[in-house]
């Protein structure tokens, strides 16, 4: 999406039977532009849940079965009994949303950690009795289907209300300007915390305060007053893992001023620093 359709366009992809999606939850409007100038509006687009953990894909659409809603997972795979379960873990009804589990055991799933059972047990039993925490946030439609909002950790406490990163992500990458987003809680004395948004913009568009601003109000929009970014960082690059994952660990000490925490699955480290700079001069600005 940064780079438009130029390069898509330069080959023949018309062999393509089947588009996936794994690792971040992807946003309706990724996915809209994947199936539309990828897939050439024709192939189903497998937006697949599971973890390294479960060692299969646990939640997912079945192609030409399943139908398909832009940013879902729809769901469980056959086989799969999985939940949303609220703090006391008790099943939420269809419409609300909570944390993931599985309560059912499947033939790939984990045994232990090797030489430490304790944390196994710690990690994925413990938070709720004879149920798989995957440390994931979900919310179930009217449907039964499937939409996961990130981790755990990555839900913000703003002035009381609970948001969602992934709800901010995916509005501001609704506006046409942005390619990319990645959001992260910074503590704030007021709100207890602020939302900080690193954002990659489309090739062409340039970052400036004036598109800070209509972002700003592009979020509040969607969403309400209260989600708008206090923090807004403009970015070539989001700091990723090999394999395409958003570190929000890093862009949460970088938000906070901390020192960086462990960087060696970065595919690019470089990405970091820059940010650190683009960071500390964004939020002069603002306070």
């Amino acid at each position: 999406m940064k780079w438009g359709t130029e390069y898509p366009e330069r080959r023949d992809l018309s062999s393509l039977r089947l588009l996936g999606s794994v690792g971040e939850p992807i946003n309706p409007e990724a996915w809209m532009w994947y199936r539309k100038y990828i897939g050439g509006d024709r192939c189903p687009v497998v937006d697949t849940w599971w973890q390294t953990e479960t060692g299969a894909i646990m939640i997912t659409p079945l192609p030409g079965i399943t139908t398909l809603k832009p940013g879902s997972a729809t769901k469980p795979f056959p086989g799969i009994l999985a939940d949303v379960v609220n703090e006391k873990g008790e099943s939420v009804p269809l419409g609300g949303g909570g944390y993931c589990v599985i309560k059912r055991p499947w033939p790939a799933m984990l045994r232990g950690i090797w030489g430490d059972d304790e944390r196994y047990r710690q990690t994925y039993w413990s938070r709720f009795e004879h149920m798989y925490l995957a440390g994931d946030g979900c919310k179930r439609d009217e449907d039964g289907d499937y939409w996961f909002m990130g981790r755990i950790d990555d839900v913000m406490n703003i002035s009381g209300h609970r948001i969602s990163t992934t709800e901010v992500e995916s509005a501001l990458v609704d506006h046409p300007k942005v390619a990319e987003a990645a959001v992260v809680g910074r503590l704030d004395e007021i709100t207890g915390q602020a939302i900080c948004a690193f954002v990659t913009v489309k090739a062409g568009v340039e970052g400036t305060k004036e598109l800070a601003d209509e972002l700003r109000a592009h979020v509040g929009e969607k969403l309400g007053r209260f989600t708008m970014p206090k923090y807004l960082t403009f970015t070539q690059e989001l700091p990723k893992t090999r394999s395409g994952k958003i570190m929000r660990r890093l862009l949460r000490d970088i938000a906070e001023g901390r020192m960086l925490g462990d960087t060696t699955t970065l595919a690019d480290s470089a990405v970091v620093h820059e940010l650190q700079e683009r960071a500390k001069e964004a939020a002069g600005k603002e306070d």
